[in-house]
């Protein structure tokens, strides 16, 4: 992100519009089509930017981030070791004690159903830790 605008006058939201825009390639299509996953999936999602440049999902507490480098587009899922994966999404992050992810990388089709299913249990979770 170029320091054009201030984060004041950009929504989390249009930060992640930029960013999607300001990658112009693969990556940008990838992120874009997750983010629309996820507001499928929970259409009560909350749109953050955070950590100088990360686009965050949450809903009563972090769903995931989705961070983008020259290869992949990878989404890291919070408390991704609680949740159950059976279609087999996560491939990175597998040793972390808290923390899964997945990493897509040109070309990978994700399975929609699949990763719906796996962002609202992400969101379940969350919300039964909400006291």
């Amino acid at each position: 992100m170029t320091g054009k605008t201030t984060a004041a006058a950009d929504t989390p939201s249009r930060l992640i519009d930029a960013r999607i825009a300001e990658l112009g390639d693969w990556r940008g299509r990838m992120l874009a089509h997750v983010r629309a996953l996820i507001r499928q999936a929970d259409p009560d999602v909350v749109e953050e930017w955070k950590w100088r440049g990360v686009p965050v999902w949450s809903d009563s507490g972090i769903i995931c981030t989705g961070e983008t480098y020259k290869s992949v587009v990878k989404l890291t899922f919070a408390k991704g070791a609680s949740l159950d994966d059976p279609a087999g999404l996560f491939n990175s992050s597998l040793d972390g004690k808290v923390r899964r992810a997945i990493d897509l990388r040109e070309g990978d089709e994700p399975d929609e159903d699949a990763f719906k299913a796996l962002v609202r249990a992400a969101v379940a979770l969350n919300r039964s830790k909400v006291r």
